[in-house]
């Protein structure tokens, strides 16, 4: 498995239906799980968003300033299947942020491709209008299809990730990923509070979609909090960045 398709479509051909990712906000009470089935159906969305709305293609990139949210992975995933650089750089191809960089980005949507989230449950629009040329993506991903199909697709020596000058491509990213001992019974569910879109965070997701695992990200915590979902949810282990 070289690239984030073939780690997918794995996924999918073993058990469509496991939990992938469950998202908690302990500040509203929000949760939202997706299964392997329904994250693939949000990433091909997505990435029909970014390729043919916004005509992004191989070998461009995307900075993905949201904060942790379950929203992450899924842009992640978009990405690579397009086969864009989620990269740290101030002058991305495209971005797409939360309603906290809008001030930042807002003013870039002139040159570039802004997509806006508002992070609010089931990823709805935004409850009052956005700046010109800010484009919401609870608006525009519903309409988008339920499956991609890349017309150049990305290889596995493509550059997947590029952060403070650290550049890892996909076959890395899912060498990895591969577990150093055999996984448990269903994979390993991992607890974490670290942003997936981030250096530090980044394994939290990948570790587990490329071992048959999966993913609790839990943000507004407190330490008792977090033992609770721990238990709640039957994890395995906690997320420790290294």
């Amino acid at each position: 498995m070289t690239t984030f398709a073939d780690v997918l479509a794995r996924r999918l051909r073993a058990d469509p239906g496991q939990p992938l990712v469950t998202y908690y906000d302990l500040g509203t009470g929000e949760r939202v799980e997706l299964s392997v089935t329904t994250y693939a159906n949000w990433v091909a969305k997505t990435a029909s968003l970014l390729a043919e709305e916004h005509d992004l293609e191989r070998g461009q990139t995307l900075r993905v300033d949201l904060r942790t949210h379950w929203l992450g992975p899924v842009f992640l995933g978009a990405a690579w299947a397009i086969g864009l650089t989620v990269t740290a750089d101030d002058a991305p191809d495209a971005v797409v942020c939360g309603p906290e960089g809008l001030p930042r980005w807002a003013p870039s949507a002139g040159r570039l491709p802004v997509l806006a989230c508002s992070l609010l449950p089931m990823g709805v629009r935004f409850a009052d209008a956005l700046p010109a040329g800010v484009h919401d993506v609870g608006v525009d991903v519903w309409s988008q299809p339920d499956a991609f199909t890349p017309w150049d697709p990305p290889a596995g020596t493509d550059p997947a990730v590029d952060w403070a000058g650290a550049e890892l491509t996909p076959a890395v990213l899912w060498r990895g990923a591969a577990p150093a001992t055999p996984p448990p019974p269903g994979g390993a569910r991992l607890l974490s509070t670290t942003n997936p879109a981030s250096p530090s965070g980044l394994s939290a997701f990948t570790v587990p979609l490329g071992a048959s695992g999966s993913v609790v990200l839990v943000s507004g915590s407190t330490g008792d909090d977090l033992t609770r979902v721990f238990e709640a949810e039957r994890c395995t282990d906690r997320f420790e960045p290294a």
